[in-house]
């Protein structure tokens, strides 16, 4: 098997000696690097490519920090920036978090800072993976799909509290769109020209979450080379969503505690008083009343953040909304990949609506985007689904497999029956893939969302290569 594919960061900045000196520093750390020397150049990287980290300068020639940010987000929602700014330009960095960048590093950069910023801004987008995602076409009501009884219990709630400056606790399984309520209250609020900023407490270090959220002055600890405002500075005046709140020390939550009861805090290693005016949306996926029995979570805590409890239904508890979420995706996906698919056929819907969707909505926004990419027919068919949705999501037994391939895992072994599965998937995802883009491995590579350079190691790995960008004869 092939070693996890690296992810790729996007360097760009007109400064030629401070690409160079921070591509050799992420090459170091394990990171597959591309680089551009002014935001057009950029954008068409990130065009081309999967891109997992977008780091840009602020201000550079032909297309700027802040309008390449713009257009990337409309390419890649998901997509983490972090801004690369001089001393004097710390605001326009500060605004840019505003308008939706990630952080900012200020030249010149402290190496360990930039590793943590990294760091901290792919596990962000790794978890981001697992909430369903926040749509471009803002259909139905607050943006969320749904006609049913557990969903319209949501809107009801949306209805009255959206537009006041009440605590709200979202609580439900990943992938049911818990930022996407956040947003939805933010949005239908006074304060929705006000910043909207969010944060995953899992993808934080615990060690830096004080500073994470309070922001710290110059020299409260090695490497703060200057001051920075943190994310309940930044969204002063409009809402602060804290995802996976219970990711938060214990020790913490005092101070959480303090700022949402007294609306004051100060910076790590400040005397300051700071005021803030923020509408605070957390979320989680845990029974926090387990936690506090746990002793991991303060319960005077979560009576502040719990004054209005959201619980999002899970994907099978309103299992007649799949067809018209269902729906969207082949819409979304058609416009995304350049597809004509006008629907789905009733036996493939049927298996959807019959699956558990473990992974909620998220879940079947994946399976919809392979299958609207794989689909060679007017409509998605069952053959076009995932495996474990075609046989209904049953596990099967031993009895279940035909006498060869019984004779097969008692001869090979589970690992090896893996194994040689993986490479028959890949292979066949792969193909399908440089059929789809007429053998162009670089688009190839961005559909499948790995590196070009990964794509090709693949290829040749499983015998699909023959020093072109074709597939071999036969293949």
């Amino acid at each position: 098997m092939m070693p996890p594919e690296k992810k790729q960061i996007l360097v760009v900045d007109d400064e030629a000696n401070l690409r160079r000196v921070l591509a050799a520093q992420l090459l170091r750390d394990g990171y597959e690097v591309h680089t551009a020397s002014d935001g057009e150049a950029g954008l068409a990287m990130l065009r081309e490519h999967h891109i997992d980290l977008l780091i840009t300068d602020l201000r550079m020639p032909k297309l700027d920090g802040m309008e390449l940010m713009r257009q990337a987000l409309r390419l890649e929602p998901d997509l983490p920036i972090v801004m690369l700014t001089a001393h004097g330009s710390v605001d326009n960095a500060v605004e840019a978090l505003k308008t939706g960048a990630f952080d900012y590093l200020t030249k010149p950069f402290d190496q360990a800072e930039v590793r943590a910023v990294v760091r901290k801004a792919l596990r962000t987008r790794d978890l981001a993976g697992t909430e369903a995602r926040r749509e471009e076409a803002r259909e139905g009501r607050y943006g969320i799909l749904g006609e049913s009884a557990a969903i319209a219990e949501v809107f009801a709630i949306l209805d009255r509290v959206a537009d006041t400056p009440t605590t709200v606790l979202v609580t439900g399984e990943s992938g049911t769109g818990k930022e996407l309520v956040a947003r939805a209250l933010h949005e239908n609020s006074s304060r929705r020209d006000k910043p909207f900023i969010k944060v995953n407490c899992a993808a934080i270090p615990k060690d830096l979450m004080e500073s994470e959220l309070f922001g710290y002055e110059r020299g409260a600890f090695t490497g703060a080379v200057g001051s920075k405002p943190g994310r309940f500075e930044l969204a002063s005046g409009g809402t602060l969503f804290l995802d996976e709140i219970a990711e938060i020390p214990v020790e913490m939550q005092v101070k959480l505690l303090r700022v949402l009861q007294e609306s004051e805090f100060e910076r790590v290693g400040g005397i300051r008083t700071i005021r803030v005016d923020v509408r605070l949306v957390a979320a989680t996926n845990r029974d926090l009343k387990r936690e506090i029995a746990a002793g991991t979570f303060r319960e005077d805590l979560f009576y502040r953040l719990n004054v209005v409890p959201i619980t999002l239904p899970s994907l099978r508890e309103r299992a007649s909304d799949i067809p018209v979420i269902a729906s969207h995706f082949v819409q979304k996906f058609n416009a995304r990949l350049k597809k004509s698919v006008v629907g789905i056929e009733p036996e493939a819907m049927e298996r959807l609506g019959r699956y558990a969707w473990p992974g909620n909505i998220r879940e079947l926004e994946n399976v919809m985007e392979r299958a609207i990419l794989f689909c060679d027919a007017q409509r998605v068919r069952a053959a076009d689904l995932p495996l474990e949705l075609r046989e209904g999501g049953a596990r099967a037994s031993p009895s279940a497999f035909p006498p060869e391939m019984r004779d097969a895992l008692g001869a090979d072994g589970l690992k090896e029956q893996v194994k040689a599965a993986m490479s028959r998937l890949e292979r066949d995802l792969i193909v399908r893939a440089l059929e789809q883009t007429g053998s162009n491995v670089t688009h190839a590579a961005r559909l499948l969302k790995i590196s070009r350079k990964g794509l090709q190691l693949k290829m040749k790995e499983l015998g699909l290569r023959d020093g072109s960008d074709k597939l071999e004869q036969g293949g």
